[in-house]
């Protein structure tokens, strides 16, 4: 009798264990599902437009959706995911400007309607928009290419109230002065002490610079435009003109440095501080650096010195 109080005992203790430790079911995971291009777009750029649109049409597909933890975000590991978004952003910049902020504004509205599946995702892949895009220090940055996304962050209903506001503000900023638009034109003091403006100054392209006396990064861009013969030969032959314009407020700073500034340059400071105060120019780091064609429309805008130099050198 005692032995078989004991066995009872043993199997309710074990169904009772049994019951209160359910094993958790398994992550569905899986590898980023890679994009298929209809065998009708042969032509390479047909396809790199066709890829750039369509990108993320599977892995934001809502008829099915992946585990999203503190590992994956639907299904996928976040760091294989985030190595994703980098292609994705790479392939932004070999379509058009347009057809790129296209892209974009079609992966916000997939993001958003999947977020309201899973609002982690959404947010995640919010996080790496303005790192990859709006950093000042990312090397892939575009405002251009931010700009749609930042806009409807601004009018979002998976976003807070209270940052929509702050999320207009700079979608306003990234619109200035956008690529394939006329620059805003402004007035300077030059070295020796003469009003210029920006549309004054005539030739094939200009390469403008919003730097500070100091800047370690703007005597690295120094050095690099000097050591690349091309570029000097195009600032000697005046086709063009490299216009270094200093925005802040410590003039007297500025006038101290002068002699280090190259002399083929035009340098000069923004003596009425138009530039911050009335918002022409969404300088966020320095140097900030554009380039104009001769009728002062914006080819590169706030672009990476790579970038700028390798336009430079590929006339």
């Amino acid at each position: 009798m005692r032995k078989d109080l004991l066995l009872i005992a043993c199997v309710l203790a074990v169904a009772c264990g049994g019951r209160g430790k359910t094993t958790p079911p398994a992550p569905q995971v899986r590898e980023f599902p890679t994009i298929e291009v209809p065998a009708v777009y042969v032509d390479q750029d047909e396809r790199l437009r066709y890829v750039s649109a369509h990108f993320w049409d599977r892995f934001l597909d809502t008829t099915r959706v992946y585990t999203t933890d503190s590992l994956h975000f639907n299904g996928v590991a976040e760091e294989a995911l985030e190595d994703q978004f980098g292609t994705f952003v790479t392939l932004l910049g070999m379509v058009p400007l347009q057809e790129g902020k296209a892209a974009v504004d079609r992966l916000f509205i997939q993001a958003e309607n999947f977020g309201r599946k899973e609002i982690r995702v959404f947010n995640r892949l919010s996080e790496w928009a303005r790192k990859y895009l709006y950093d000042p220090n990312s090397p892939v940055r575009s405002e251009d290419l931010f700009q749609p996304w930042v806009q409807r962050l601004s009018a979002s209903p998976l976003v807070d109230p209270g940052l929509q506001q702050g999320y207009a503000w700079e979608a306003r900023m990234c619109a200035l002065n956008g690529i394939g638009t006329k620059a805003a034109d402004f007035s300077f003091t030059d070295t020796k002490g003469r009003r210029r403006t920006l549309y004054s100054i005539p030739a094939d392209r200009i390469l403008l610079i919003f730097g500070n006396p100091g800047c370690h990064a703007c005597r690295e861009l120094t050095e690099q435009m000097r050591a690349l013969p091309e570029v000097s030969a195009l600032i000697r032959s005046g086709s063009l003109k490299v216009v270094d314009v200093y925005i802040d407020e410590d003039v007297a700073d500025w006038k101290a440095h002068i002699a280090e500034y190259p002399a083929d340059w035009i340098n000069g400071y923004d003596h009425r501080f138009a530039i911050r105060t009335e918002l022409l120019y969404n300088v966020r780091g320095i140097p900030s650096l554009y380039l104009l064609d001769k009728d002062k429309t914006v080819l590169l805008k706030d672009a990476p010195t790579e970038n700028v130099l390798q336009a430079l050198s590929m006339r």
